[in-house]
């Protein structure tokens, strides 16, 4: 027996075989029960998860597999009650490894696609009664090598099992194409459904009846047809024979293929032109045609579904099988340089995401992908690419029913051996099978908007195959594959539709929308890489998505961390904390939000930047008191959210006022009035809330804060000093403030492309040689740690006992190409929890990660100020603050800024978050270690992609800047 075909049918198991199955891993003779679905490298000590991101974990070169070669066995008993006919199919939703099928002791079939469900025909293997179900799993197989997938590897049974039935004569597949022209608002759909059991009939009564919208519609299944023959000759010579067909009649076959005009003699023969006749619907089938259908249209903004219900009608008029599925009317299609849904150009707010859950592993619960899809829908996030591998089809079923747009990615990575794999003829069938699978799989699901044949695998003949089968059998979805646009973004047309490069650089995607060359939308498959502390410049890629012909956004990279805590100790691990070589380490934590969903400050920002609104008027418009909004949607009008509008001053917030709902139709602009006074105003924030439950969120979530900046008047500080000695010393300050040029290194600070910038400066250890001090006037020389000059220049104010103002001014050496940051650097007595500050919040933001960054007043504990990245690194810092405030039980901190500053209020030091290895190693602190920079880098995504703009970089060689320390004890 063999694995059966896959299909678009949506069928339910009848007995649910999750639960508790016997296991053991080979050599092993014991078994011990465990839970189904499980991969059994969360939980096995011989044989652990194991992180690469290129390298294979094995020293071998395709196909060969290894010797060690873990192999586990899951085995279960179920009792069967007789079954009088029909077909029982055993489905294996997802077995990660090669998985071989037994039955009573009878093989049953084999599956090697780790991320696809294999269902098998197990009816001749049952008995009634007890039947023992033996499922093995091999960790490595020859096709190992195409799931090379930048993830952990594992081992087990990651999605559902379950028996169901079906009549011998039944349904066998559905295509529901449902099309929306966008010139006659009118949905179109063709339908073809494929009986199993009827196609070797040349006549048979048998109907399948579909309904929809209400209304029911009826046609034969097709009978076999006798294939075509010539008309015998007569050898009748009896009477004289009369001419029945022109001269040359048979050149009408080729007349026809060429398209050429049809000879004024042939025209008269009725029934044998045919050369606008559509094809016949094969044995065994029917086709529907169902057009001019009064639906409104689908989309990731407005995902209408469709209720469909198709029967098999046997000749005695009862229904032998059927089945339900959910459609949406939509048009896909590629005009020019434009991908459109609808007949609209859309953009792609996408991130990639891998099936993750740091307790299973790629075991994901149905209620795990709700809320992260609701996650991603609150932050306006409209497109998921399933990196790298098909998902779940409950993900699916989710994405048509919330509204994303998803690039359906076929299993297939062979980053190892990229140079080679796609063009070895031995993995050409793998190839074909992979990718031919998940769209027969997925092709009635309105939310996949294209077809990838996978990742990281080069480009080869493979490739091309493959392309050329979806296009032949899904022409209504582009194709999609960096490997083939990698080396030339002109190129690669055989495998791919769209342009979609991989982290590509800013100058390119300027140079590829000025290009005449240019004749394919460019959606990036990844970028803003977010290891760590990054995601910067995701604002710059914006404002070219937004701008510039040919660009349409793309996917960031990535979603969610995935560092693992089987436990569920909160130890998060990555890769080499389970002893795994060879390793990539903290590769494998590069989400926009943490492994256990909590939100990064990343995340935010791309929840502004894919904001439904957006404030396009200025300051001076405000002041005039309106606001121009615009409605960045594509389909949607506004009535979908809520407005308040909120006034932010330097006490705090004022009262939100609620305005109406704008009337502004998709891409289009509204001016409103601000009802009171922008007087004393910082800034004006306009939330965005949904107005209605939805699945997703429920009434009157926050969707987007969008802002307008007003002029801002800065602080200025007292001149004036008392007479007498200056000391810069106080109970509560543990140590004078001091000047800090460096920072914990980010992931990206550490980048190769960036050959130790950083390092090279010296600037992580500076040592004072030389303090001159004249009046109030202090002069420090520093020497850093490879020996070069910085001149510190500090003039202090003394306005009371524990109030100072300090102007400072500090000189780099000459040959300063980049820094981290310049500022100072002062630890506080313990005792200090709350902090409250004025400038941009609530969440971390740094100069190329602040679009979605608030000016107003902000209140935070102290505690809660970091951003525990796993790999401890640079956290916490707030930019263009005018005062701190920290206070606690022993008193009060405050600090005021002439300038705007960077704020940093942490439990750590510099030292202490570089030495850690994993945030959880941090012993606990009630330190309080502040830092002001008037300068502070960006964070860019140099370790796979763009450094930080020019402009967040620190190449000036003097800064200077004033501010001011005053410190109150509580009696």
């Amino acid at each position: 027996m063999t694995r059966l075909p896959m299909h678009g049918l949506r069928r339910t198991g009848e007995i649910d075989l999750d639960g508790e199955w016997e296991f053991r891993l080979l050599p092993s003779r014991h078994w011990k029960t465990v839970t189904v679905p499980e991969l059994w490298t969360m939980r096995e000590d011989t044989d652990r998860p194991h992180y690469t991101n290129v390298v294979m974990p094995f020293d071998e070169v395709p196909p060969q597999v290894p010797t060690n070669n873990p192999t586990g066995v899951y085995r279960r008993t179920v009792d069967l009650d007789a079954v009088a006919g029909g077909r029982t199919i055993l489905h294996v939703g997802a077995a990660e490894g090669a998985l071989t099928v037994s039955v009573n002791g009878r093989e049953t079939g084999t599956s090697t696609d780790s991320h696809l469900a294999a269902e098998f025909d197990v009816t001749d293997a049952l008995v009634a009664g007890a039947n023992t179900i033996e499922l093995t799993v091999a960790k490595w197989s020859p096709t190992s090598y195409l799931e090379d997938q930048d993830h952990w590897w594992h081992a087990g049974i990651s999605r559902s099992v379950y028996l169901y039935t079906v009549p011998d004569i039944r349904l066998a597949d559905l295509n529901a194409v449902a099309d929306y022209d966008p010139d006659t608002a009118r949905g179109h759909l063709k339908l073809t459904v494929v009986t199993a059991g009827l196609d070797h009939l040349t006549s048979n009564e048998w109907a399948i009846r579909v309904t929809l919208l209400g209304q029911e519609h009826t046609l034969p299944v097709s009978a076999r047809m006798a294939p075509p023959t010539l008309p015998e000759g007569s050898t009748d010579r009896s009477q004289r024979p009369e001419p029945r067909l022109p001269a040359d009649f048979m050149d009408l076959i080729s007349i026809n293929a060429a398209q050429a005009p049809i000879p004024t003699e042939f025209r008269a023969i009725p029934g044998l032109i045919g050369r606008h006749k559509g094809p016949v619907s094969p044995p065994g089938t029917a086709a529907f045609t169902l057009d001019g259908l009064e639906v409104p249209p689908w989309s990731a903004e407005t995902p209408h579904l469709e209720d469909l219900a198709v029967a098999l009608i046997a000749p005695d008029g009862t229904i032998a099988d059927e089945t339900r599925t959910r459609v949406g009317f939509r048009r896909v299609e590629i005009t020019g340089r434009d991908l459109l849904v609808n007949g609209r150009r859309i953009l792609i707010q996408g991130v990639n995401r891998h099936d993750f859950d740091p307790r299973t592993g790629r075991v994901v619960s149905r209620s795990l992908m709700l809320e992260e899809l609701s996650l991603l829908k609150r932050c306006n996030v409209n497109a998921i690419r399933t990196a790298h591998y098909p998902n779940d089809p409950v993900f699916l079923d989710l994405c048509d029913e919330i509204g994303f747009y998803v690039v359906d990615e076929a299993d297939i990575e062979g980053h190892a051996f990229a140079s080679v794999i796609a063009d070895d003829p031995r993995y050409l069938p793998e190839f074909l099978n992979r990718v031919s699978r998940m769209v027969l799989r997925d092709r009635n699901h309105p939310c996949v908007l294209m077809w990838s044949l996978g990742n990281e695998t080069g480009h080869g003949a493979s490739h091309d195959a493959a392309a050329a089968w979806v296009r032949r059998f899904d022409p209504t979805r582009p194709v999609h594959y960096e490997g083939a646009v990698a080396l030339d973004w002109h190129g690669g047309h055989a495998a791919s539709d769209v342009v979609c490069p991989m982290y590509p650089s800013f100058a390119a995607l300027e140079a590829y929308s000025a290009d005449t060359r240019a004749d394919r939308p460019l959606i990036t498959c990844e970028y803003a890489y977010s290891q760590g502390n990054s995601t910067g410049g995701l604002a710059d890629y914006w404002r070219l998505f937004e701008t510039l012909p040919g660009l349409q956004g793309g996917f960031i990279w990535e979603f969610k961390d995935h560092a693992l805590d089987p436990d569920g100790n909160g130890h998060y691990r990555y890769g080499g904390d389970f002893g795994d070589e060879p390793n990539d380490g903290a590769t494998v934590l590069n989400g926009i939000v943490h492994a256990d969903l909590t939100p990064k400050p990343a995340l935010f920002e791309a929840r502004s930047l894919f904001s439904p609104v957006r404030i396009v008027s200025d300051a001076d418009a405000a002041l005039r008191g309106e606001l121009t909004l615009l409605n960045r949607q594509s389909f949607a009008d506004l009535n979908a959210f809520t407005f308040e509008l909120r006034a932010e001053t330097e006490a705090g917030p004022l009262p939100s006022v609620s305005i109406p709902t704008p009337a502004a139709g998709p891409g289009e602009e509204v001016t409103v009035s601000i009802p009171f006074s922008v007087r004393g105003v910082l800034a004006l924030s306009v939330v965005v809330s949904t107005a209605a439950d939805a699945v997703w969120a429920a009434s009157g979530t926050e969707v987007a804060v969008e802002q307008v900046v007003l002029p801002r008047t800065l602080p200025v500080l007292p001149r004036e000093s008392p007479a007498g000695a200056i000391e810069l010393r106080h109970p509560l300050l543990l140590a004078a403030p001091q000047l800090c040029l460096w920072r914990a290194l980010t992931d990206n600070d550490g980048s190769f492309a960036l050959d130790q910038r950083f390092t090279r400066s010296g600037f992580f250890r500076l040592t004072a040689t030389d303090v001159k001090a004249e009046d109030n006037e202090i002069v420090t020389r520093y020497e850093t740690a490879f020996g070069d000059e910085v001149l510190h220049r500090r003039t202090i104010t003394a306005l009371g006992d524990g109030d100072w103002v300090f102007d400072e001014e500090v000189t780099l050496p000459e040959n300063t190409m980049d820094g981290l940051r310049v500022g100072i650097e002062f630890e506080l007595a313990n005792g200090f929890d709350h902090a409250r500050w004025v400038g941009l919040g609530p969440w971390e933001n740094y100069p190329d990660r602040r679009f979605g960054a608030l000016l107003g007043a902000w209140d935070s504990s102290i505690d809660a100020l970091a951003v525990p990245y796993l790999v401890p690194q640079e956290n916490g810092t707030r930019g263009e603050t005018t005062e701190l405030v920290l206070t606690g039980p022993v008193g009060t901190v405050r600090t005021t800024h002439a300038t705007p500053l960077h704020i940093n209020v942490g439990r750590y030091t510099i030292d202490q978050l570089e030495q850690a290895d994993h945030w959880w190693q941090l012993p606990p602190s009630t330190r309080t270690i502040v830092h002001l920079d008037v300068a502070h880098r960006g964070v860019g995504t140099a370790l796979l992609g763009p450094d930080t703009r020019p402009a967040h970089r620190l190449t000036g060689s003097k800064y200077a800047w004033s501010w001011r320390l005053t410190v109150t004890q509580e009696n």
